[in-house]
């Protein structure tokens, strides 16, 4: 049996078991001009990706090298990781999304020699550097723009391809050889580059193998972005059971997708599953009658669902009813053979997971950073292995544990070699004995036997009000979500300040219904945070909430924001994590009022 060391060694497997099955597949204009699903086998996407390592070879790059990919999901973004990990070059991946300076910070520091880009769009941030960079020798695009080379266009033939050689460089790249360098995206400062070997991330997805209920032969549809370590990885994993990739054509044709390829699973972050609930919950909104009354009924018991059993025989044949008359069409929604979904990057909130769960749609939240490879925790499928509001059990092959002051910290072959060009930064967060400080805080919960980790907050995040009190805003954010009108929040607060307030962008689309009931104004998003009687309602799910937390950690003043935060607007990572130091900056005269008001 073939031993798995390196990354591409996975694809190699599957060529020589399974070489005419459907691997990859993404929506292609066909010659009748129609958007249709092109599939390239294990042995199409071999092929394609010797013919990518040949053009490599042919522009002198040599191992150790480093190119740029910048795209969105694509089969062309997977040959370019396989042509260039099998002659030994370093793939460093980024964001289509993040602004020029980021680029030209990552080209200069990782030394690119060449990139690839997807559309024009991206061309246009990226191009500039070719003047400004003196080691960049050429930007190549997926698709086709007049004036750049083009990927498809500049692939040697079949017949040019030197196996020999291509197999010669394949023998010559070890497990530990840099397979990848991930800049973070940071919530401050400059990116950091994460360099993972092949041994790194193989050891990951072994781990990841042993406890997740993927399946041979299955269909998975995949949007979050590949430039991110844990799609990344999952890829890999995809590919060891020889699953059948989709990729989502964009981030709003995903609802249509899954009824299209009606997959067996996905990955996603929280807020997209946010997303798709209040969703349901319009549409509930819109019904009347006795629909509508089961329909909140079946909400209301979904809301009541305990992991692990234990519901009682009248709970379970109301559950049966209410999936058979209302979940149902959740599972529709979701393409209608969906087995589970694992969720990761941020908490999801627990009532959320819980109505999944009811609803018969498995939520498996897991936990870990870029800088290990990256899974460390993950909630099982079996119920009696979930914990709702913990990121679960460790995966084998990592240790996990908390340091005095809570930390979690973690060790194995699972963590980076470190951060590019910054052995300092890399020694402020690996000691001498070999563990990663993770900079999240934690505790272990007990439950059917075994210890889950539960995430509470961000180490940096921690804040003492003037009384001296340690706040720990994710705990208390992740709460606050949970009401129906609050879709966005942060906690402010520090050592000089008496209490904490918050700044809060609340559910435009519940509040409008909310005030359509009431007869209230609600046409636009100004006037739905002005009103008085909205923010009486969020004061109210505030206080409700507040009884959760100690007295310095209840929240004393807030104030409705009328735009959302996003990626694009700068307040969030690319993985949807708050930047609060922006946040903060931007919107620093409401919070100087709300202290000002009460100090």
């Amino acid at each position: 049996m073939m031993e798995i060391k390196r990354l591409f060694d996975f694809l190699e497997k599957q060529v020589s078991d399974r070489p005419n099955r459907p691997f990859l597949a993404a929506k292609e204009h066909s010659a009748d001009g129609v958007k249709k699903w092109k599939n390239y086998s294990f042995k199409e996407t071999q092929e394609l990706s010797n013919r990518v390592s040949q053009l490599l070879m042919n522009l002198g790059l040599q191992k150790d090298d480093k190119i740029a990919i910048i795209a969105t999901n694509r089969p062309e973004w997977n040959l370019l990781d396989f042509g260039s990990q099998q002659i030994g070059l370093v793939n460093v991946p980024m964001y289509p999304t993040i602004a020029q300076k980021d680029y030209e910070f990552i080209f200069t520091d990782a030394d690119i020699k060449y990139a690839f880009v997807g559309d024009e769009e991206i061309l246009k941030k990226v191009h500039p550097l070719m003047g400004k960079i003196a080691g960049l020798k050429g930007v190549y695009v997926f698709d086709k723009v007049a004036g750049t080379p083009n990927l498809w266009d500049s692939l040697p033939t079949a017949e040019q391809v030197n196996l020999p050689e291509i197999q010669k460089r394949k023998e010559a790249v070890t497990e530990n050889d840099l397979a990848t360098i991930i800049y973070t995206s940071g919530t401050t400062g400059n990116p950091k580059g994460v360099m993972l070997t092949h041994l790194n991330i193989v050891s990951n997805i072994k781990g990841v193998q042993a406890v997740t209920p993927f399946a041979e032969d299955k269909k998975a549809l995949s949007f979050l972005p590949l430039c991110h370590s844990f799609e990344r990885m999952v890829f890999f994993t995809y590919l060891a059971f020889g699953i059948h990739i989709h990729y989502a054509e964009n981030l709003e044709s995903i609802g249509e997708n899954l009824k299209e390829v009606q997959p067996y699973c996905f990955t996603t972050v929280p807020r997209l599953l946010e997303k798709v609930y209040e969703k349901i919950m319009a549409k509930g909104n819109e019904l009347t009658g006795l629909k509508r009354k089961l329909f909140f009924w079946s909400i209301d018991l979904g809301s009541r669902y305990q992991l692990g059993g234990g519901n009682g025989a009248w709970y379970d044949f109301q559950l049966s009813i209410a999936r058979k008359l209302v979940f149902s069409k959740w599972m529709e929604a979701l393409g209608g053979q969906i087995e589970f979904i694992v969720t990761g990057a941020a908490a999801m909130q627990p009532r959320l997971i819980k109505l999944f769960s009811a609803a018969g749609v498995n939520v498996l939240e897991g936990y870990g950073l870029t800088e290990t490879s990256p899974v460390l925790c993950a909630n099982r499928m079996d119920e009696k292995e979930r914990c709702i509001g913990t990121v679960g059990i460790p995966i084998p092959g990592v240790e996990v544990k908390l340091a005095e002051d809570g930390e979690i910290i973690v060790r194995g072959l699972n963590i980076m070699k470190g951060y590019y060009n910054r052995p300092d930064l890399t020694a402020e967060v690996i000691d001498k004995d070999g563990w990663f400080h993770t900079g999240d805080i934690g505790i272990w919960v007990e439950s059917f036997g075994h210890k889950f980790l539960k995430i509470t907050d961000r180490k940096k995040e921690l804040f003492k009000t003037a009384g001296g009190k340690y706040i720990a805003p994710q705990a208390i954010e992740n709460k606050m979500k949970e009401s129906n009108y609050i879709e966005q929040i942060m906690v402010v607060g520090g050592d000089d300040k008496k209490f904490i307030s918050a700044l809060i962008v609340p559910s435009f689309m519940n509040l409008k219904e909310w005030a359509k009931e009431k007869g209230l104004p609600a046409e636009n998003k100004e006037q739905i945070v002005n009103n008085d009687k909205i923010k009486a309602l969020i004061n109210q799910e505030i206080e409700r909430y507040n009884k959760d937390f100690g007295k310095w950690e209840q929240i004393k003043k807030f104030v409705l924001l009328s735009t959302e935060w996003t990626v694009e607007g700068g307040e969030l990572t690319p993985t949807m994590k708050v930047k609060r130091k922006i946040i903060y900056e931007r919107y620093a005269s409401h919070v100087e009022q709300m202290y000002k008001d009460l100090n």
